[in-house]
């Protein structure tokens, strides 16, 4: 058992380092293209000049407040997304009639493009947080929606008359039988709500907002700083990887029980 955690231990630190070096691989190349004259830094800046401005702005603290309100945004997009998403999920999954009619329906909605939809957010519920929040939901809930019906109805029909017959109620199907099935779909749905989550916040900003990282990408767009557009971007895809981080973590403590 030592050994094999052992194994297990050095396998994810070798996974690690290849990440790290496919990552440093890149940059590199990058930079020594931008260098060399082949990348024009007017259209695409240099990483170590996007490196620099990051650290310009977290050492003065000026991304703080702008990052503050973004990941606000984001959470909330996040939270009522997932909520809805697998209640309602876990609801038309257990009625089938009901799922055969809204279906159509359903993804009629989930085909909208949320560019659209967005400027109308914004003149409906104004420039506040709750127009980009509102955006957030409609990205996440698609996303979890799917995936927790699947999730639901890809339950052995076996063990849930097995269950029933052992006495079990509706909520204790959904407690015991269809909950942990589930939990496979909706983890796996995560991952990518939490880039749409911050995507429909960052959308919401960049298109009418006065803080924000969004707000900070498109003010620095509209002053042609390639520098700050990408380093705005950076920033985002660091908050990503530490929250998607966070999420595997909990998906392997909630899901300690399968093999």
């Amino acid at each position: 058992m030592p050994e094999a955690r052992g194994r297990g231990r050095g396998g994810a630190v070798t996974l690690i380092a290849w990440q790290v070096g496919v990552g440093a691989a890149v940059l590199g190349i990058w930079q020594a293209a931008a260098s060399a004259g082949l990348i024009d830094p007017f259209f695409v800046s240099r990483p170590a000049d996007i490196a620099r401005r990051v650290g310009q702005w977290v050492v003065s603290g000026t991304i703080w407040p702008h990052l503050a309100v973004t990941l606000e945004e984001a959470l909330l997009a996040f939270v009522i997304g997932v909520v809805l998403g697998v209640a309602c999920g876990f609801t038309l999954a257990r009625l089938p009639r009901v799922s055969q009619v809204l279906n159509p329906y359903i993804r009629l909605l989930n085909a909208l493009p949320r560019v659209v939809l967005a400027p109308i957010f914004l003149l409906w519920f104004g420039l506040g947080i709750w127009s980009k929040v509102v955006l957030g939901v409609t990205l996440v809930f698609f996303v979890v929606f799917f995936n927790t019906y699947q999730g639901v109805r890809d339950v052995d029909r076996v063990l849930v008359d097995n269950a029933r017959m052992l006495g079990a109620s509706e909520s204790d199907l959904i407690r015991h039988v269809f909950g942990p099935s589930a939990l496979t779909w909706i983890f796996s749905s995560l991952h990518t709500s939490i880039g749409f989550a911050i995507v429909g916040a960052v959308v919401g900003e960049y298109l009418g907002a006065s803080r924000g990282i969004g707000y900070v990408i498109s003010q620095a767009q509209g002053t042609f700083d390639t520098t700050g557009v990408f380093a705005g971007m950076a920033v985002l895809s660091i908050v990503v990887v530490i929250v998607g981080y966070g999420v595997s973590k909990l998906e392997r403590w909630l899901l300690r029980w399968k093999t």
